[in-house]
């Protein structure tokens, strides 16, 4: 009898995506649940934004296949992006456009490793690191940070971590799911962890640049010496409300963004002709609507705070970036409710689900057994709602 392949039998569904259709079947059924597990922004995509791809579609230009990397125009406007706002002096030969920041990922891992090829993962991760590294058959190494440090790692430990089989560092900042941001002394003293060693690259994921509340963005490929050693993965999705287009881009060494177009172009060819018509309104317009919303998240994330701080038994710290809170609920493991016991991260993201109607992720998915992730990305009556239902919840576990 035929079966799957090893490798999708291997491969770990994706954590969040499972969470939200599981509160998806129950909305379905009529349950008022609130969804705070994905990360996905919970506003439109800006009006200007979708007129642009409207004129697109008018203009009559765009229903042929486009190039593999991207338009030459909107790969320009990404150099130029790179150059104003990050200080990377990237060419559109540089850039690569992809079906979301995922493909993008998946291009690089499949380009660059080869079986047992190790590449660190700072960790907390966001979940399809490690099942991309491992599809690429290569070995993914776990350094973690601790919440005592907000949750980031130091580049004492990325040396520790480095072996001769080392090929890549992926880390992203702001993080998924933490929400911590990466200070630029902190990855200049990665840099330069990274420099001692001539064949390690980094892929620096800046997917949530514009949701930053630190003041600054830092970025790797900025730093002397790490523009020929960094692949910078962004796109549209998070800063512009874009999820639904399915744009991200890497800015890279042009040896590394011909081989990501190579495999694009077996794979999926380019990226949706309208989608990127959009993008390109998005990088060369205002960025007022961006800024609104990150005014937005960073209400919000106080709002959570203050009401996550008033539940006894979580460990909280105060993230600088992002749309998460990535709060220690292992006070809770071993409770009971009398019915139920929580063994674990997991069992109490299903019970808060099925008792308290709020879908949250656990941090098994992200490589801390102790977290769970709270996406902010919500109205705030929907904010403050779902954590009055949580504390209610966890009230019944002795």
């Amino acid at each position: 009898m035929t079966t799957l392949s090893n490798r999708i039998n291997n491969l770990a569904e994706s954590a969040t995506l499972s969470m939200a259709a599981k509160a998806r079947e129950m909305k379905e059924q009529g349950i008022d649940v609130i969804s705070l597990s994905l990360g996905e922004p919970d506003f439109p995509t800006p009006k200007h934004i979708q007129e642009g791809a409207k004129k697109a579609i008018d203009s009559g230009k765009y229903f042929a296949y486009p190039p593999v990397p991207g338009y030459a125009d909107l790969r320009k406007a990404i150099a130029d992006k790179f150059n104003k706002e990050n200080g990377i002096p990237y060419t559109a030969n540089n850039i690569v456009v992809s079906n979301g920041a995922k493909q993008s990922i998946a291009n690089v891992m499949y380009s660059l490793i080869n079986p047992g090829d190790e590449v660190i993962v700072f960790s907390p991760f966001w979940v399809s690191y490690s099942a991309l590294i491992e599809l690429a058959e290569g070995v993914p190494v776990f350094v973690k940070g601790t919440i005592e440090n907000d949750f980031k790692v130091t580049a004492d430990q990325v040396e520790a971590a480095i072996t001769d089989k080392t090929k890549a560092i992926i880390y992203s900042s702001p993080c998924n799911p933490t929400g911590s941001v990466f200070l630029k002394e902190e990855l200049e003293a990665i840099s330069k962890v990274v420099l001692k060693h001539t064949d390690i690259m980094v892929l620096a994921d800046e997917i949530y640049e514009h949701i930053n509340f630190t003041g600054q963005h830092a970025s790797m490929a900025a730093l002397p010496g790490m523009f020929d050693r960094t692949i910078t993965i962004n796109g549209v999705a998070k800063g512009f409300a874009m999820t639904g287009w399915r744009v991200g881009y890497i800015g890279a060494p042009e040896w590394i963004a011909k081989g990501c177009t190579k495999i694009q172009g077996q794979i999926t060819s380019a990226n949706c002709s309208i989608a990127q018509r959009a993008t390109l309104t998005a990088l060369t317009s205002d960025l007022g609507p961006t800024k609104e919303m990150a005014e937005a998240y960073l209400n919000r994330r106080g709002l959570v705070y203050d009401l996550l701080k008033e539940i006894p038994g979580i460990e909280i710290n105060l993230p600088t970036g992002a749309f998460y809170f990535f709060p220690d609920l292992s006070s809770y493991f071993g409770k009971s409710d009398g019915n139920t016991t929580i063994e674990n991260a997991s069992d109490l993201c299903i019970y808060i689900l099925e008792h308290a109607n709020v879908s949250l992720v656990t941090g098994e998915a992200f490589g801390e057994p102790n977290c769970v992730r709270i996406s902010y990305a919500a109205s705030e009556d929907n904010l403050k709602e779902a954590i009055k239902r949580i504390k209610e919840v966890l009230s019944k576990l002795k």
